[in-house]
């Protein structure tokens, strides 16, 4: 990248609509429009509008594809069907994680991998440094990426496109037009509400964009920006690579476990995270809610019995619920649902407790 700040296909869409803008992995992208808490509340009660086309593509095809995927991942990509998506973590030998990932099967020997923008450059080489002949395509440049999300992003989106949205399910995809564009329509998201992910050319993006909030202007349809992304997808308890996730951290410990194929032979990471899961965890990922008062942040230190058994890694004030929250790895011995903790604030101990995740369930 040399150093320049990248700006999606939306860039100018995002200034006209006043929204406050900031540099995230190399990226120019709108943290707010009218406010994360509106933001969020919108997503949770209508729907709201994303732009994700700073999120990494790469493109695994033809003889080998699958031989590789599967070293790569330690999920099971062997049994997914075509038009299906796959999550699962991406393992470096010592079980520490490289990214966590979307896997598309896209056919038989056609695979898209959807990575994180700050991890995409790390990724690249990394699957390329063990893809041999394997064609590997850095799509990324020539994919853009909307997402629409929440309980009336479904009826917002049929009205803009033929195709049936009712039969694809959660972690489903299909081909086909939305206002005229090709897309590929994918029932994902990162919200912990129903939606779609949309991905189709930079030249369009624009245009999808602003139909789509035209359409949706009925229903309360608002841009969403990165901070209530990130308030969204934290009340549903789902792992951000750089705070929950990491190269020192491994998917056990992050409580991934039913993402790890123990079947495949020789994944990547196998035998590091079957003898981790042998001698047992010494740490693991919980949910905390505040008892005193106080906004746990990242890596603030967790304490109990007079001595740190932990930190914090995601934390704030949950909108949806009203409550101070957060995830902490802590020692194991501490990680029961209900234990007593202090999160250390401000070189002040505040009292907390383990809570099960995810905060936030759709229905709830």
């Amino acid at each position: 990248m040399n150093g320049e700040v990248k700006k999606t296909p939306l860039y100018a869409l995002h200034l006209a609509a006043g929204a406050k803008m900031v540099d995230f992995a190399g990226w120019m992208m709108p943290i707010q429009y009218r406010g994360i808490l509106e933001e969020h509340r919108a997503v949770r009660e209508q729907a709201g509008l994303f732009d994700v086309s700073h999120m990494g593509e790469i493109r695994i095809s033809g003889p080998g594809s699958m031989e590789l995927v599967q070293r790569l991942i330690t999920n099971d990509a062997c049994s997914l069907p075509h038009g299906r998506v796959l999550y699962s973590p991406m393992c470096q030998p010592d079980g520490g994680l490289v990214d966590d990932l979307l896997v598309y099967r896209m056919g038989e020997l056609d695979f898209l991998l959807v990575v994180n923008a700050a991890n995409k450059d790390k990724d690249l080489a990394w699957i390329r440094s063990h893809g041999g002949a394997v064609l590997i395509e850095d799509q990324s440049d020539t994919t853009a990426q909307l997402a629409i999300q929440g309980p009336l992003a479904a009826t917002i989106l049929q009205r803009l496109t033929p195709v049936d949205l009712t039969p694809i399910r959660y972690y489903s995809y299909v081909h086909g037009r939305v206002s005229g564009e090709d897309c590929l329509i994918s029932r994902t998201g990162y919200t912990g509400e129903d939606g779609f992910e949309i991905y189709l050319s930079p030249e369009a993006a624009p245009r999808l964009w602003e139909r789509l909030l035209t359409a949706g202007t009925a229903e309360g349809l608002q841009p969403v920006g990165l901070g209530a992304r990130d308030t969204l997808r934290f009340e549903a308890a789902l792992p951000l690579y750089g705070q929950e996730l990491s190269e020192g951290t491994t998917p056990l410990e992050a409580g991934l476990d039913k993402f790890i194929a123990w079947h495949k032979e020789d994944f990547i990471g196998r035998a590091a995270l079957l003898a981790q899961r042998e001698a047992g965890l010494t740490r693991k990922l919980v949910g905390l809610a505040m008892v005193d008062r106080g906004i746990p942040r990242p890596g603030y230190p967790v304490r109990c019995e007079n001595r740190e058994i932990g930190f914090i890694t995601s934390g704030t004030f949950a909108p949806t619920l009203g409550q101070n929250l957060a995830m902490a790895y802590v020692e194991k011995a501490y990680a029961g649902v209900d234990q007593g903790v202090e999160v250390v604030i401000r070189d002040k101990g505040h009292k907390a407790r383990v809570v099960p995740r995810p905060f936030y369930k759709r229905g709830q």
